[in-house]
């Protein structure tokens, strides 16, 4: 492996001799620590320093303090050379930061295991540092650009500021709140939580820190700045992190807003739906493209209409709407529907239904088909309403058209109509 060692010592020929040992790597030498500090200061990819302890003017000791001091040089190994009866020398070099040490007279062969070995390490821990930038580089980037909020807490006090602790949100979680990251670690997620929604919170929040709950997930309402409410779905879990005994959590929010505004307007729909279809004097239908005209649906207004209630009907439970309609008029109701499919029109015609009491009632029907992607039908759909009364009507006006008022014979305009019909 390629590396740049400095060879520091006040004796010439030590430094030839290590120097040549080494030819396989880059090597720079100086004689004393004021040389050595300038090779440093201008060589910022030196890897490894063999470093003489006794020197005249600066020596190692002095080298080391220099380099431990400052935190440009912290990346830099040192092994002392010493003397055999300088133990003292030795630890005190190892506690000013060197990570090695070799006495003279110097085993060139121990010597370059050692420089080998150190430089092993350098290679794996260069290794390490750029996997875990790398890993940071990859978190910050999610972390900045994800279309969620998220927000990372090292506090277990939800209800208070929570500036004494690290905190970070990312820019989602700022724009969904409406808050700037500095008021939200001022106020803490409890003061910022909607107050029917905090109670839920902080129960499952406590669950969450007890143990009794691995994660949790909820919506709720953060309250913005203007007094206005963000709908969230909000999940919740513990972040272990090593090396620190604090508790924390990460949070991780999506803005539902819209959708809960669509799920306020279609349940409106559905009330308003279910008010028209109680007021209606008669039934509403899904069902079926078949003879049997299988009901998916029938409202509540099917009880008043045919005496049957709907659960009778759906799925021709008890009998099927064919059963309903007077023999007379089937064939002609579904050959209505067939022609009103066939040519995608909508359906109205007037039969007559017998009820659960056995009594006739004439209905209008007014439907039509819902087709699928494919041109398929894929129900039939409808109201059906209860015209006896205009059918009553319809028919005493005609009598009364036909008929004298006295006698009850037919009069002069039903004789008129037979000779004009022939």
């Amino acid at each position: 492996m390629s590396a740049k060692i400095l060879v520091v010592d006040d004796s010439a020929s030590d430094r030839f001799i290590i120097e040549k040992m080494l030819r396989e790597y880059s090597v720079l030498t100086a004689c004393d620590g004021v040389e050595a500090m300038r090779q440093i200061n201008e060589n910022e990819d030196i890897d490894l320093i063999i470093l003489d302890l006794n020197m005249p003017g600066m020596d190692g000791f002095e080298v080391l303090n220099e380099l431990k001091s400052d935190d440009r040089y912290k990346r830099l190994r040192a092994i002392i050379l010493t003397n055999y009866d300088e133990l003292d020398n030795e630890i005190k070099g190892l506690k000013l930061g060197a990570v090695d040490y070799i006495r003279k007279p110097i085993n060139m062969h121990s010597l370059k295991a050692r420089i080998e070995i150190h430089i092993e390490l350098l290679h794996v821990q260069r290794l390490l540092e750029q996997k875990l930038n790398e890993q940071v580089i990859t978190f910050d980037t999610v972390f900045q650009q994800a279309p969620i909020g998220i927000a990372i807490s090292h506090s277990d006090q939800p209800l208070d500021s929570v500036s004494k602790a690290v905190t970070r949100f990312n820019p989602m979680f700022e724009q969904i709140t409406g808050r700037t990251k500095e008021e939200l670690i001022e106020l803490g997620w409890g003061k910022i939580t909607h107050s029917d929604d905090l109670e839920e919170d902080l129960k499952k929040y406590r669950k969450l820190k007890s143990g009794e709950v691995k994660s949790y997930s909820m919506e709720k309402r953060y309250i913005k700045p203007d007094g206005s409410v963000v709908w969230v779905y909000m999940t919740v879990a513990p972040l272990v992190l090593l090396n620190d005994d604090q508790y924390n959590h990460i949070c991780l929010v999506q803005d539902i807003t819209e959708r809960k505004a669509i799920e306020a307007d279609l349940l409106e729909s559905e009330r308003s739906k279910s008010v028209l279809l109680s007021h209606l004097p008669g039934m509403a239908y899904r069902c079926n493209y078949d003879r049997e005209w299988t009901m998916q649906y029938v409202s509540d207004g099917c009880f008043e209409l045919t005496g049957y209630r709907p659960e009778n009907l759906v799925n021709n439970r008890d009998l099927a709407f064919k059963d309903l309609v007077a023999p007379e008029f089937r064939e002609s109701l579904w050959e209505e529907w067939r022609r009103a499919v066939e040519r995608r029109i909508t359906l109205n015609y007037e039969y007559q239904i017998v009820t659960a009491k056995g009594e006739r009632k004439w209905i209008l029907e007014i439907g039509q088909g819902i087709y699928n992607e494919r041109g398929g039908v894929e129900a039939l759909e409808g109201i059906i309403l209860d015209i006896s009364d205009r059918k009553e009507i319809e028919n005493n006006l005609r009598y009364s058209n036909e008929h004298d008022n006295l006698t009850g014979l037919y009069n002069r305009n039903y004789l008129e109509s037979l000779l004009e019909s022939d």
